[in-house]
């Protein structure tokens, strides 16, 4: 069963209210959490919303293909001296490290870290991404495994890894707080973690989402423009933070080095999907969106730099 309907995500987690929120209880936080694993599992992170994928599932034409999507993308706002990600990952530095990625997807990120740390280790909610970020390890000959865990009940000991990163995963997860307190157990003093999760922006959130509530008539609903982001982004939950708010959740856990706002060159265009917007994308200059996204926090992808002190 796939979760995207026309225009909008479907099969959401009920009782979640507000952007932040978290669980009331155990109960909701298990139905939570229950609610992504379907979901994630019924629709991986591919890349294949718009534009299905020939290759077979797992082959290396599989993950080149899924790589060139998600790469070719994050080079517009990220773009890299020698590796994808080298704006953010510290590969020179991994070489001794334990590392830990939340959030495997397809193992993209893997097969940059793997070869460049002292060992890696991927966990994922779901069979789906932890399965296929095997094979490609094995395919590519590349050291490090991928589990199936829940990273808000993780199994390995205190103090196993002295580096984690986790892209876009973490704000979906049932309670983003239990994921941040294992963290801190998981990593050694002086440990560093690298986390992207969704940006609450002015413009993405806030004056997009006012327009596209006005276009599907839902000024009238309750929590208008959270429902209004929820129908357009991937996953059960997906939690929208403030800078404050993601400083007060680390409040007591992770020392919040730095934050930086990123996010897609699409979502500068306020327009439907199609020819009209591709070609609209194509006359802005990567470095003016990059200017927009970044300096004047349009983007919306919020990534911290975290420690354990």
């Amino acid at each position: 069963m796939n979760n995207l309907s026309g225009s909008r995500f479907g099969n959401k987690a009920t009782g979640f209210d507000a952007p932040t929120q978290l669980p009331g209880d155990e109960e909701q936080r298990r139905q939570w959490q229950s609610a992504n694993k379907t979901w994630w599992e019924d629709s991986p992170m591919r890349y294949d919303w718009r534009s299905g994928l020939e290759a077979a599932p797992g082959s290396k034409a599989y993950f080149e293909e899924i790589d060139r999507r998600f790469l070719s993308a994050a080079r517009k706002f990220l773009p890299w001296r020698s590796v994808p990600f080298d704006a953010l990952i510290p590969f020179g530095e991994l070489a001794d490290q334990d590392v830990l990625e939340i959030g495997v997807g397809q193992g993209t990120h893997a097969q940059l870290i793997a070869p460049r740390c002292k060992s890696f280790t991927g966990v994922d909610l779901t069979e789906h991404a932890a399965d296929m970020t095997a094979r490609r390890l094995k395919l590519f000959a590349l050291p490090g495994r991928a589990l199936r865990m829940d990273a808000e009940e993780m199994t390995f000991p205190d103090a196993s890894f002295d580096f984690i990163w986790s892209w876009g995963v973490v704000h979906h997860s049932a309670d983003t707080s239990r994921v941040l307190h294992e963290m801190r157990r998981v990593l050694r003093p002086g440990g560093r973690c690298i986390v992207m999760v969704y940006y609450r922006s002015w413009w993405a959130f806030y004056l997009c989402g006012f327009a596209r509530r006005l276009l599907q008539r839902q000024f009238r609903q309750e929590h208008g423009l959270h429902r209004v982001a929820q129908a357009a982004t991937d996953g059960a939950i997906a939690r929208y933070y403030s800078v404050a708010d993601w400083r007060a959740l680390n409040d007591g856990l992770l020392r919040v080095d730095g934050v930086e706002i990123h996010g897609l060159k699409s979502e500068l265009i306020p327009l439907p999907h199609g020819r009209f917007k591709d070609f609209v994308e194509r006359l802005l200059p990567d470095a003016a969106a990059r200017f927009l996204l970044h300096r004047l926090r349009m983007g919306s992808f919020l990534v911290a730099r975290m420690s354990k002190a």
